[in-house]
């Protein structure tokens, strides 16, 4: 589909753009527009959130995405996130670089996360009538963002739990960052809820898989939502990839409502990585990255319609 503008509008913007060919195509246009509008700051174009959906170890496609809106010169003003895209999300909320946060999937066989899902036995559950703690993935969280708050972050950053009790969304946009996110990365039914208050949480991703809400919540005025998509073929062999594909599939049914309200989407083809392959963030990393080169300038162009009308007032 050709870039469109209105004929009004269009004037107006070549009026005060720098003079080129007649012989210009849409791209080099699109460009010229996305120049203004990229250094444009948040009071002269719309504001952006970024929304990044769970998935566990897929969910680390999400580096790749945002080092593909960071190469084009994206600006993201507020980031959400759920289960493990609320761990990518605050570490880049926080101020860690693109690189910084790949240095997670470089480093997850270091970091032991798998061990979180190698050391769950169905019969250590049975026999001990208890869930447990997924000891790496806290570790990590802590040491990553222990001590930081929401309000100390360098962009605002929201992200969702579920109350175990009443089956409620709960976002979080302040107070402590590590235990938000604890609660949002815990699977329930294999790992213990995180207490807060009154209330026992879990991942978020259950109730709300891509916080498109939150972004807006925040207040992003476009927001592009990051999400995975998987190869869900080949059936789970035990007892424990089963209730994490049930899991995984019904977030993905909440997903086609939740991409709905997004005014874009980057989907990242992962195929057969599963929640729990955490010896695969950096495939999942490539595939995001892929996934977003490909549709980064329809992403440019949907911006760029929603932004025309502001851009042109700032003229």
């Amino acid at each position: 589909m050709r870039f469109l503008l209105t004929i009004t509008t269009l004037a107006l913007v070549l009026a005060a753009a720098p003079a080129f060919s007649q012989e210009t195509d849409d791209d080099v246009l699109r460009d010229t527009l996305w120049t203004r509008a990229a250094s444009a700051g948040p009071g002269s174009r719309p504001t952006v959130g970024l929304a990044l959906s769970g998935g566990g170890a897929r969910a680390f496609a999400h580096t790749g995405v945002l080092e593909a809106l960071e190469y084009a010169g994206f600006p993201v003003d507020y980031v959400s996130g759920t289960s493990m895209g609320s761990l990518i999300g605050s570490l880049y909320a926080s101020g860690q670089s693109v690189d910084e946060i790949w240095g997670f999937g470089r480093n997850a066989d270091k970091l032991k996360v798998s061990r979180d899902f190698k050391n769950i036995k169905l019969l250590r559950l049975l026999i001990t009538d208890k869930l447990i703690t997924p000891t790496y993935i806290d570790r990590f969280i802590d040491g990553s963002l222990g001590g930081l708050s929401f309000s100390g972050l360098k962009k605002p950053f929201a992200c969702t739990a579920m109350d175990m009790r009443s089956g409620e969304k709960i976002i979080f946009t302040e107070g402590s960052l590590s235990m938000a996110v604890r609660a949002s990365v815990t699977l329930p039914g294999i790992f213990a809820p995180v207490q807060y208050r009154q209330r026992y949480l879990v991942d978020g991703g259950v109730v709300d898989f891509i916080p498109v809400d939150a972004a807006r919540g925040l207040g992003a005025d476009w927001v592009l939502a990051s999400v995975t998509e998987s190869d869900y073929g080949q059936m789970p062999d035990n007892v424990l990839m089963s209730l994490l594909h049930v899991i995984d599939i019904r977030g993905s049914l909440l997903a086609l409502a939740s991409e709905k309200k997004a005014d874009f989407v980057v989907k990242s083809e992962v195929g057969d990585i599963s929640v729990a392959d955490f010896n695969r963030c950096v495939e999942a990393g490539e595939a995001g990255l892929t996934g977003a080169s490909r549709s980064i300038n329809a992403a440019k162009e949907a911006f760029l319609v929603f932004s025309a009308p502001r851009l042109v007032e700032k003229l």
